[in-house]
């Protein structure tokens, strides 16, 4: 146990709010406040304040398990190494290397998804990886390289956002999801801004707006064209901007132009005196912005919907300006750098594609291996989730639980017990973790050292404060024995800042580039903006680069400087009601759980204020169906049924329910959604799906 408090961040979503962690007397530690981090100034959510409840040995795995007889057994750490080992190489002689899977997690650091990419390509030689984190912001994450030619989920510093004009949240419950950002439009606000908040139910945040627009869930993308519609019709067009600093406007105001007011409020159900009310607030002031998060992205129009609200922004001269432009509140802890640097099934270090020759050389020439060697771009999480136990024979799963958090949930659930093996590495004994044939107990965000990359594109380092429980070991500590085990004794290290150092050298000159950040300026200056190259040289550069907070201020990320405008147009969800499944499904989070609930369903605190789904109704739709508050209400689409006591509430849409997806079992929530996918970004569609309710009899 270490004596003095350790400043470090929260181990939860991608604000990574700043704490310390000091120790306590009779052991294990307690949060303290960390007042100077400039996104949270020392204030965090429940979660944030009961994360040490999970370091402790009565939640967590502290020995590797391997199945015997059908049951999971406690074994030594040889004995699961080697199982691991022996089955991958097995299946890989048997069925060729493209029968192994990877699956990742938005919540590893920068340097475990970095090491888990050049593991699944170097050491096992297969295409098949991807992250869970597919699930998160892939649409925006595709939307802004279409039309910036990079993606960082913000493009300028949240501390912006109380000094611009006007905001427009679309698809954010940020009140629940991240607590402590709400202050920065509260701020906005107080500063005499405007903020429009765009959900399909009236949650914590749209009762903080000046403006809610409820649309049917699935029509994002008709509203931002009616907006853009709008803007041209009323003469609101930065004429000048767009000659200047964008290409592509006449086709997509072409397209936009096919989207009248009228017309956009019969598919969206907001009404054109609102329509009109949201375009002057939005144009009036001379700086606004545009976020999204996962309503308008989790679709299978997500990356079209985000390139609508971009052209918002681009039409009006609302980006690569200050205080102005588009950005993406990312979801998961380290969702934004865990897709930076290799997890992604077509992606390496520094935000390369995989299919570029250049950028195989260069990554090649770091790992020492021959480019040809590397794999080529494997399918997207959600395909190899479906083709396990077919074409994927293994997975080799890290902190990830697809049992609860996949789409068609049962069916996914069903492919990973058709797996001729599965190994999974976490911290506790997730639903995922509990059909594995190996469980490996890793350490977690207060017992290593590591890097994160938030939502602004800021680089973080988390220090270790405390030791972990003998029988645990690191990620790293398990990719470097596996690989030795299959043959490649060198390129694993278990010190994270020397793999940190050498993903620093991988995304040198890459879209992300980290190479002049390091674990010194990290600490020094809490955090660095990238891409923050390494000096060149030249004899007036000052001796260290500065890092970027602020994208695109004199060009955008694209061959000639210029945005593009990408013309879209609306089209229906891939599942609209029908006289079987007439109500429309989407779902989301609360404010005491997180994603699939695999650690904070095992806080005490946490549970007794979000103990266990339910399923948020209209008044007029519960009496439908003969509903009164706390009845149990069957949830039925065309992949399964899930049951829920009944909230009833005037604060969401008649056509409409929503629930919570952190619960497995009978309440799972992505029992039911849709698997659609994006076709751009493979992004399923999460938020909205046909369904029918059906009162339960005790």
């Amino acid at each position: 146990m270490k004596t003095a408090s350790t400043p470090t961040h929260c181990p939860y979503c991608a604000l990574q709010c700043g704490m310390a962690l000091s120790p306590l007397p009779t052991g294990g530690v307690e949060v303290i406040e960390r007042t100077g981090f400039p996104v949270n100034r020392g204030a965090l959510c429940g979660k944030g304040r009961t994360a040490p409840a999970v370091l402790s040995s009565r939640v967590r795995l502290t020995t590797p398990l391997v199945r015997r007889d059908g049951e999971l057994a406690p074994a030594g750490w040889d004995e699961a190494l080697d199982r691991i080992s022996g089955e991958l190489g097995r299946i890989r002689a048997e069925h060729g290397p493209d029968a192994l899977g990877v699956f990742g997690g938005g919540g590893l650091t920068n340097e475990k998804a970095y090491a888990l990419g050049k593991f699944a390509r170097v050491v096992l030689g297969t295409s098949q990886i991807d992250y869970n984190g597919r699930f998160c912001m892939s649409s925006a994450a595709a939307g802004g390289i279409k039309a910036f030619g990079l993606d960082r989920g913000l493009p300028f510093p949240l501390e912006d956002i109380p000094r611009t004009g006007c905001v427009i949240l679309v698809g954010s419950n940020l009140a629940e999801t991240m607590p402590p950002a709400l202050r920065f439009f509260r701020e906005l606000r107080e500063n005499g801004g405007t903020l429009i908040v765009v959900d399909p139910r009236r949650t914590r945040t749209a009762e903080q707006a000046d403006l809610h627009l409820a649309p049917r869930p699935g029509t994002d993308l008709a509203l931002a064209l009616g907006l853009l519609h709008l803007v041209v019709a009323e003469g609101r067009v930065d004429e000048r901007y767009v000659r200047e600093r964008t290409a592509g406007w006449e086709d997509a105001r072409a397209a936009a132009m096919a989207h009248w007011p009228e017309y956009v409020e019969r598919i969206t159900g907001v009404s054109v005196p609102q329509l009109r009310e949201t375009v002057r607030l939005f144009c009036e002031p001379e700086a606004a912005m545009v976020l999204t998060a996962r309503g308008p992205e989790q679709q299978a129009k997500g990356t079209d919907t985000v390139g609508a609200w971009i052209n918002l922004c681009l039409a009006t001269g609302r980006a690569g300006r200050p205080l102005s432009g588009y950005g993406c509140l990312t979801g998961q802890g380290n969702g934004q750098g865990g897709r930076e640097h290799g997890q992604k099934a077509d992606q390496l270090p520094g935000y390369r594609k995989l299919d570029d020759p250049a950028a195989r050389r260069h990554v090649a020439g770091v790992w020492g291996v021959d480019p040809a060697s590397l794999p080529g771009p494997g399918r997207s999480a959600y395909e190899l989730l479906d083709a396990l136990g077919r074409d994927v024979r293994s997975l080799l799963l890290m902190g990830s639980n697809p049992v609860v958090s996949a789409p068609r949930a049962a069916h996914v659930e069903e492919r990973l017990k058709s797996l001729d093996f599965l190994a999974v590495c976490d911290v506790v004994l997730s639903e995922t973790a509990a059909l594995a044939d190996v469980v490996l107990p890793v350490t977690q965000w207060a017992e290593e050292t590591g890097t994160t990359t938030s939502l602004e594109g800021r680089v973080l380092l988390r220090r270790q404060a405390v030791s972990p429980p003998e029988g645990v070991r690191s990620d790293l500590e398990v990719m470097h024995e596996l690989a030795a085990r299959l043959g490649v004794e060198k390129g694993f290290p278990t010190d994270a800042e020397e793999v940190f150092e050498e993903l620093r050298r991988a995304s040198a000159g890459g879209p992300a580039d980290y190479s002049g950040i390091t674990y010194r300026r990290l600490a020094e200056e809490d955090g660095v903006f990238w891409p923050c190259p390494a000096d060149a040289g030249a004899p007036d550069a000052p001796p260290e680069h500065p890092g970027t907070p602020r994208l695109f201020l004199d060009r955008f990320a694209t061959p000639d400087g210029r945005a593009r405008f990408v013309p879209v147009s609306h089209r229906a969800a891939a599942e609209e009601p029908d006289a079987e499944y007439p109500v429309l499904l989407t779902t989301g989070r609360v404010l005491a759980q997180y994603q699939s609930g695999a650690q904070t369903r095992r806080v005490d605190e946490l549970n007794a204020a979000a103990p266990g789904p339910f399923v948020e109704l209209h008044p007029r739709l519960a009496a439908r169906i003969g509903a009164a508050e706390g009845d149990p209400v069957a949830v039925v689409s065309r992949r399964g049924r899930a049951v829920a006591p009944a909230r009833i509430t005037a604060g969401i849409r008649p056509d409409t329910v929503f629930m919570p997806f952190h619960w497995p079992g009978e309440g799972r929530a992505n029992t039911l959604t849709n698997p659609a996918l994006d076709p751009t970004s493979r992004m399923p569609e999460f938020k909205v799906c046909a369904v029918r309710l059906e009162a339960v009899t005790p």
